[in-house]
């Protein structure tokens, strides 16, 4: 795939994806492992399951958003207030409006998307052939197009199909979103703009001119050359980041860092213990653990370094024509062979401490859950 190509998927979904909830980093928790193992589950359970847990993120998610806007504890709109802001909205999103806007998308876009992963691009093409794909670029389409059918005669059949089933989904989908949207919005304007200035919009989405405006501004959105303008965008953007990288570095670099739990003093470790209402002592066994584990990485990480180091220095002699005999063991010294098997050895035995170290906390996680009556599942 050219570089180009690629350049517009990555923007393309810039633009298409919704925005990501920042939801607060966890600690990282020991893996918990079932003693019983559970009778296997049907598709309709594994379903149900799935939607349960759906459900509880989003909902954590609707609690994080309020309790960071302030969203549960704004006043009541006054609903003479909320009515004219309702006649704004369903102006502004009448029904089919977000299937319209969707239409630029995968009306287009999807049927894109299709083309180049369903077996024509220069991707797909050198991953099954094992071609350069800077080979595969140089061909016309239609030789691509007569590749991908020996692969799959019946691709175009089943992209038809997918569009075919896939697009009432989605305008089902959005129809169903479109009530919420609206009501949502409803509220916003209330808020936003005064009685007088809700009276005026509505008087000019009444005209022909302002009837055309809300029936095509949310399309317009996904309009494609909407959506080239700002991926054009994006290189620039990401510039000002690289460019001034050092200089936030320079300005963040001396802030105190986070402590862990590794860090904490005894008497800070009894604070917090009273603060959590918890046995102090389980905490410390905790920081010993995480700081039995992050000793043995380290370790680990050091030696691997060294060895990564090692071996890219005997690469680097290769490709220069250095590779002789006298990188053959049988050619070393008795004793600079013995510092190199120690040094093997001594990596060897840092991953299995690692793997133990890791082991024992999955085990010490697993009996204090379980006192606690937490659930496998949990």
């Amino acid at each position: 795939m050219t570089k180009m190509k690629l350049l517009l998927l990555a923007g393309a979904a810039v633009v298409a994806a919704p925005p990501a909830l920042a939801m607060q980093k966890e600690a990282p928790q020991a893996e918990i492992l079932a003693t019983d193992a559970p009778a296997e589950l049907s598709s309709e359970q594994m379903a149900a399951q799935a939607k349960a847990k759906m459900q509880k993120e989003i909902d954590e998610a609707i609690k994080l958003i309020e309790k960071i806007y302030g969203v549960d504890q704004l006043p009541a709109i006054p609903p003479a207030q909320l009515t004219l802001a309702k006649k704004t909205t369903g102006a502004l999103v009448p029904t089919g409006s977000l299937e319209k806007m969707m239409d630029n998308l995968y009306g287009k876009l999807f049927r894109g998307f299709l083309g180049e992963f369903g077996g024509v691009s220069d991707l797909m093409l050198s991953y099954k052939t094992g071609v350069e794909s800077e080979k595969i670029a140089a061909l016309d389409d239609a030789t691509r197009e007569k590749i991908a059918d020996i692969f799959d005669p019946q691709r175009k059949a089943r992209e038809e199909q997918i569009m075919a089933n896939v697009k009432p989904i989605m305008s089902e989908v959005l129809r169903d979103l479109e009530v919420p949207m609206r009501d949502g919005m409803a509220a916003a304007f209330a808020r936003k703009f005064s009685a007088d200035q809700l009276t005026q919009m509505n008087a000019f989405f009444a005209t022909p001119a302002g009837s055309a405006y809300a029936n095509e501004w949310m399309a317009l959105q996904a309009d494609p050359e909407v959506m080239l303008a700002i991926i054009r965008s994006v290189p620039p953007m990401i510039d000002k980041w690289v460019d001034r990288a050092p200089e936030l570095e320079g300005k963040f670099k001396d802030l105190p860092k986070e402590k862990q739990l590794t860090d904490l003093s005894d008497a800070e470790l009894t604070k917090l213990a009273g603060l959590l209402q918890v046995d102090v002592q389980t905490l410390k066994d905790q920081r010993d653990l995480y700081k039995s584990v992050d000793d043995a990485a380290m370790e680990a990480t050091d030696a691997a370094e060294a060895a990564i180091a090692a071996g890219e220095a005997s690469d680097a002699a290769m490709a220069e024509g250095d590779y002789g005999p006298w990188y053959e063991r049988e050619n070393w010294s008795a004793e600079d062979l013995a510092k190199v098997e120690a040094i093997e050895a001594e990596s060897n035995e840092i991953f299995g401490r690692s793997m133990e170290a890791q082991q024992a906390a999955i085990d010490n996680a697993r009996k204090r859950l379980a006192k606690e009556g937490a659930s496998p599942s949990e």
